[in-house]
């Protein structure tokens, strides 16, 4: 079974962000995600299966 994704995550992408930035919060989970720069606040929409092949790192978000 793979990563549980949920809202308020923060994931660490293979691929660096052109602001520097490697991490990104997700806004929205399904068959796309919408994800946060954390360095910049840039949004876009990736597919799901986008994001779970270039996924490095899971941060759980404090509950």
């Amino acid at each position: 079974m793979g990563l549980l994704y949920e809202v308020g995550d923060t994931v660490t992408l293979k691929k660096v962000h052109p602001c520097g930035s490697r991490d990104w919060e997700i806004l929205r989970v399904g068959a796309d995600f919408r994800l946060k720069c954390t360095g910049c606040g840039h949004q876009i929409m990736v597919p799901r299966k986008m994001v779970e092949k270039n996924t490095k790192n899971l941060i759980k978000k404090e509950k």
